[in-house]
């Protein structure tokens, strides 16, 4: 097949698990055969258009025009303030990436694709355009909502975009049953939606491929000494992720295992909540932060040096990190209340087990997961063991990549839909 791929961040600028997804999905399609091009986000300083490892890359210079947008745009996007920039170069990405592909690639030079795949409202208007243009099948993959993020409080223009989308696309992928309920219970088409798992790469993430003395180098960088616990958390350090929640949790931990450690890895809005919750407990020596994006060799020898990893999410349509925890051979604690794919992952009792299941809104309730992992070590690393095996059954590249392409497949001879304009999704956006 040859398959146009829209996506607002893609190698080598990566912002979270969509870029992760993006990836090793596109790479997945090629190595089974695909012709795969990816239209992304430029932040300025990339080629415009490049072959990496198979998948042809289209990035095209965008320019500054957010102080435009409050000139004719509802106060919704005026109470975005400096994000405004954000929409901005969404927005001009969508528009640039639409155009040069039905343009340039289809009606100039010729090219015949089988499907156009978009992610997220952050490529939904290309493939609103794509569809109001061309006769190629559109499929939304959704990878999370803006309700969900935002605890129902976010941007009603993200909202509207998501759900015109949705309205438009001849197919809607999501990653979780748990997403697709959630879908369909905000009144998503359930006939369009089928769900596909993200995978892992194991012979990259493998315990195998980690050096004893790399990853007591790790270690020691916390002062972490062979005998005490490290527990690792790494992702965006939103609200919904429960990290403040976590560090909450640490002082009951402590009391019962005072040789702890927490190592957290990531960047986002909470930065500055978790370094003064750890301060008000008085656990600051206990706590080990790095606010940035770690490079993936050393995130690898972080699972690798960790005892257990922790995801207390209240919202994660899926959870990438916690598959490469469990091809890492670490156990789990996962929130599972609300909209949390990790249920799906992490098996939370029987022969299979490999973690615990918490709610991540209750620090009491993670406090006790933990304490359930520490409490055994052997126990812990047949748990550990235990995931491995789980992911090279149900979670790898290969298996998405198949199963997304045979949906790919139904979509040759798509029904006549009516046409749904950017326009006709400004104006109904007005008027609300």
């Amino acid at each position: 097949m040859r398959i146009g791929f829209f996506v607002w961040e893609y190698p080598p600028a990566l912002v979270g698990g969509l870029g992760t997804y993006a990836e090793y999905i596109t790479r997945e399609f090629v190595s089974m055969g695909n012709d795969v091009t990816v239209f992304t986000l430029n932040p300025g300083n990339l080629k415009t258009r490049e072959i990496i490892k198979g998948v042809e890359v289209h990035r095209p210079l965008i320019a500054d025009a957010s102080n435009v947008f409050p000139m004719f745009v509802i106060d919704d996007l005026k109470k975005w303030g400096t994000n405004i920039r954000l929409f901005n170069d969404i927005f001009i990405y969508n528009i640039l990436s639409a155009t040069k592909f039905i343009n340039s690639m289809l009606k100039k030079e010729g090219c015949k694709f089988d499907v156009v795949c978009v992610h997220d409202w952050l490529s939904g208007i290309a493939g609103i355009m794509v569809k109001n243009e061309t006769k190629v099948p559109v499929t939304f993959h959704v990878h999370s909502t803006e309700w969900g993020r935002s605890g129902g409080q976010g941007s009603e223009v993200v909202s509207h975009l998501e759900w015109a989308t949705a309205q438009t696309a001849d197919k809607i992928i999501t990653v979780s049953h748990a997403m697709q309920e959630d879908l369909m219970r905000h009144g998503w088409p359930k006939s369009k939606i089928s769900v596909v798992w993200n995978g892992v790469d194991p012979e990259r993430y493998s315990p195998k491929n980690c050096k004893s003395e790399e990853v007591e180098t790790i270690r020691n960088k916390y002062d972490i000494k062979p005998d005490d616990n490290m527990i690792l958390f790494l992702g965006r350090l939103t609200w919904v992720k429960g990290v403040t929640n976590l560090v909450q949790a640490m002082p009951m931990v402590l009391e019962e295992y005072p040789k702890t450690k927490l190592v957290i890895l990531g960047k986002g809005e909470q930065q500055n909540d978790i370094i003064e919750t750890a301060n008000r407990l008085g656990i600051s020596s206990k706590v080990a932060c790095r606010f940035e994006f770690v490079p993936e060799k050393e995130r690898i020898l972080h699972y690798a040096a960790a005892d257990v990893c922790i995801f207390p999410s209240t919202y994660e349509p899926f959870g990438i990190v916690s598959l490469e925890a469990m091809s890492m051979e670490k156990p789990l604690i996962v929130g599972a209340q609300g909209v949390v794919g990790f249920r799906e992952q992490v098996v939370p009792s029987g022969p299979d087990q490999n973690g615990v299941h918490v709610n991540g809104g209750n620090s009491a309730d993670i406090a006790w997961g933990i304490k359930e992992i520490l409490r055994d070590k052997d126990r812990a690393k047949k748990l550990g063991e235990n995931g491995r095996k789980r992911v090279l059954q149900y979670f790898t590249w290969r298996q998405a990549a198949e199963q997304t392409l045979q949906i790919y497949e139904t979509l040759q001879h798509p029904p006549e839909k009516e046409e749904y304009r950017v326009v006709d999704l400004i104006e109904k956006v007005a008027r609300t």
